[in-house]
């Protein structure tokens, strides 16, 4: 056992005891796996054979094996003892209408009668039908009198005990009659009273749920595969769906059930089973008694903690059963988007806390909010800044220019160290530690992102000029792409998710996304990705009310599930206090660990910086500013599409929205495009409720050369720009 890395992973992970998120962990000791041969017993006592009988056996109710479930099994009997005696008595007049339905039919001979009518000769059959019916009215009459003078002769011989039994049995018969299989007979009213949750008592009511959502067809049901159970503040359910029927429609229209289930659907989560216990139509339904994030959230765990390991994910939240959710960060990438005043930059504390309690962590902050909310950082941050003019831009991108050369020099220095030390072209934990090695995990938060990557301040790269933002987001692109492997972490947060602000080419290799609260489900997809609202998930969807509350896609596995493409979270409290008192205590970590640098340190110093080298690095594709200017409306719809008009981007954009955001005419809209040879298209996209429909617009493609053919005076519709 090597005495070294044993005080390592000693003291990364010291825990305060008591706390309620975090367990106390002692020392990670390394050692060897010895294999010493030991003698087995060759049969398993017939003791064994039977409890594991017993444990995988089908035919063993679940209740039996199973604590939790024996109790629910328990109060679930009791519930339907105390509800037996009304239950058979609806039974009973159920039947009972049943029956006399029955005999009204079979008196009037109900079925001669539509027999005659479809055949058109009720009036030929008219004089049978009449004496058939007589005949019945006289047996009906026959019947009842023996039967009155049957039990009067009874009761006179052996009392009414007899009586009294013949009640019983009759009263049994209707009640299976009455029973209810495919809904109680009679009358509806035309006004029902409120619909509450009651399915977790009825299954049935909950087969008719997925029946009103059109989930499943009339004439099909559900299977059981878990019984309804307490799970927290609410019921679980686990339900199979008939052949053919997938769960991702279930997931999809979870509204529809919601509305069916009578409850919000932030109360109901439904998620598809996957793995060796799952298929494709096997459906978790968890239901909330009332909405989750009603309550006052909690303060991060973090509080609690000494110091943490970059390595291990950051305690962000908890879901609506109240697990846990951890965010990792290591090897990968974060953008949080949400509207204002929705808690964007509390989420992006939230992750930065995490790393700041980990002295190996080398931290950049950029605030361009210009607020005091990142102030705290400056205690450990290697690089920090707080502004939002253009100076503030251009220092951004020195920064990120000294990262983009910071990976290749790691990538360089990987190819030479031994296999023992650096197995794959991976950052590993004992490397980010080594203090010669000098490759510590590096993370970059940008809060206001859309701040820099708008900035229209002209740069020279390699004797071209082009925009501070657009040259920003080519360094970021390629950082999001190459940096972490080489231990570079980026978490961007904005305000304005839209497709102007942040480049298409930039958000696809963005690993994880966070998305609070956003105007609609096209902000909401820009974050989470193309067609999530599609699959269900829908920020624009979350109440006002619900601050601090946002959907999670992660890159990476969390207590939700490995299998779980996305999960509403409620991030964590972080007042400024605490996030002060994190960074006090990142700080003296720093500085027991010798690992405080730059800003913190009081070392200001600039970054030696290559653009040139950068540049070719990236493959920068920068052209020199176009002086010819696009006329409209060409102009307007080029700068609305922005980089989704580029290769990766948007493939085509309805014309409503084209209309809708550049407010114009429609008729003069359309005359004016098919000038520039714009034809507009009728293409099948996907809508907010998942339906696919046909919309009318324009090819990017079309966009695109129409705005080359301009800029390069080729002929348009015929005419040449130089043409008189």
């Amino acid at each position: 056992m090597n005495g070294n890395d044993s005080s390592v992973n000693a003291e990364v992970l010291p825990v305060r005891a008591g706390s309620r998120d975090v367990e106390p962990a002692g020392p990670v000791l390394d050692a060897e796996l010895v294999d010493d041969t030991l003698p087995r017993p060759r049969h398993r006592t017939a003791q064994h054979r039977f409890a594991r009988w017993w444990r995988q056996s089908p035919r063993v109710p679940l209740w039996l094996k199973s604590k939790p479930q024996a109790i629910q099994a328990a109060k679930d009997a009791l519930v339907a003892a105390l509800k037996s005696p009304w239950r058979y008595v609806g039974a009973v007049v159920r039947g009972l209408i049943v029956g006399i339905r029955w005999w009204r039919g079979w008196v009037t001979v109900l079925d001669y009668r539509k027999a005659a009518e479809e055949s058109e000769k009720l009036a030929d059959k008219f004089t049978e039908i009449r004496e058939l019916t007589l005949f019945r009215w006289k047996v009906t009459g026959a019947l009842v009198a023996a039967l009155a003078l049957v039990g009067t002769i009874v009761e006179l011989v052996y009392g009414s005990d007899p009586l009294w039994m013949a009640g019983a049995a009759a009263s049994v018969a209707l009640a299976i009659l009455g029973r209810r299989k495919d809904g109680s007979p009679g009358r509806k009213p035309a006004l029902a009273g409120p619909r509450t949750l009651t399915w977790t008592m009825d299954p049935q009511v909950l087969v008719d749920a997925f029946r009103d959502a059109k989930l499943i067809g009339k004439d099909e049901s559900l299977r059981l595969v878990e019984r309804a159970t307490r799970v927290g503040d609410g019921w679980a359910v686990t339900v199979d769906l008939p052949a053919t029927r997938k769960a991702a429609d279930v997931v999809k229209n979870r509204e529809a059930l919601a509305s069916a289930l009578a409850v919000d659907e932030v109360q109901l989560i439904v998620e598809r089973v996957r793995g060796n216990g799952g298929h494709a139509g096997r459906v978790s339904m968890w239901v909330a008694d009332e909405d989750p994030y009603s309550s006052p959230p909690l303060r991060t765990p973090l509080l609690g903690v000494s110091q943490w390991d970059a390595w291990r994910p950051v305690p962000f939240g908890r879901d609506a059963r109240d697990r846990r959710i951890d965010l990792p960060l290591a090897w990968t990438s974060l953008l949080v988007g949400a509207i204002p005043r929705q808690g964007k930059t509390f989420a992006a504390r939230l992750a930065a806390a995490g790393l700041i309690l980990d002295a190996w962590v080398r931290l950049y902050v950029a605030d361009f909010k210009a607020g005091k909310d990142w102030d705290a950082a400056g205690q450990v941050a290697h690089r920090f800044m707080s502004g939002d003019e253009p100076e503030h831009v251009l220092i951004l991108v020195d920064w990120l220019a000294e990262l983009v050369a910071e990976v290749q020099g790691r990538y360089r220095r990987m190819r030479d160290l031994d296999d023992l030390t650096c197995p794959e072209s991976k950052i590993t934990p004992e490397m980010s530690r080594d203090a010669p090695l000098d490759m510590p995990i590096t993370a970059i938060f940008v809060d206001e992102v859309q701040v820099p990557l708008e900035d229209r301040t002209p740069v020279v790269v390699q004797g071209k000029k082009l925009t501070a933002g657009e040259y920003i987001g080519e360094l970021l692109t390629w950082l999001a792409k190459k940096g972490p492997a080489a231990g570079i972490v980026l978490v961007l947060a904005t305000q304005r998710p839209d497709s102007k602000t942040i480049p298409s080419g930039l958000r696809a290799v963005l690993g994880s996304r966070f998305a609070l609260r956003v105007m609609d489900w096209r902000d909401s997809n820009i974050v989470l990705g193309e067609q999530m609202n599609t699959r269900g998930y829908d920020s624009s969807r979350l109440l006002p009310s619900h601050k601090g509350v946002g959907i999670l896609r992660p890159d990476g596995e969390t207590q939700a599930g490995a299998d779980v493409l996305a999960v509403t979270v409620r991030t964590y409290y972080m007042p400024n206090e605490d996030w002060q008192a994190i960074c006090a205590q990142g700080r003296a970590l720093r500085e027991a660990t010798g690992t405080l640098t730059g800003h913190a340190a009081g070392e200001n110093t600039a970054p030696v910086l290559d653009h040139a080298s950068v540049a070719r690095v990236i493959g920068t594709q920068a052209e020199p500013v176009a002086a010819v200017e696009l006329p409209e409306p060409l102009a307007s719809v080029v700068g609305y599409l922005g980089d989704d008009l580029g290769e990766g981007g948007r493939e085509f954009v309805p014309t409503a929205e084209l209309v809708e955001a550049l407010e114009v005419e429609p008729t003069t809209f359309g005359r004016q495009m098919g000038e520039f040879g714009c034809r507009p298209e009728r293409v099948r996209v996907p809508g907010a409720d998942g339906k696919t429909r046909q919309v009318r617009g324009y090819l990017t493609t079309d966009i695109r050369a129409a705005a080359d053919a301009i800029t390069s005076g080729r002929r348009i519709g015929g005419e040449s720009k130089d043409d008189p």
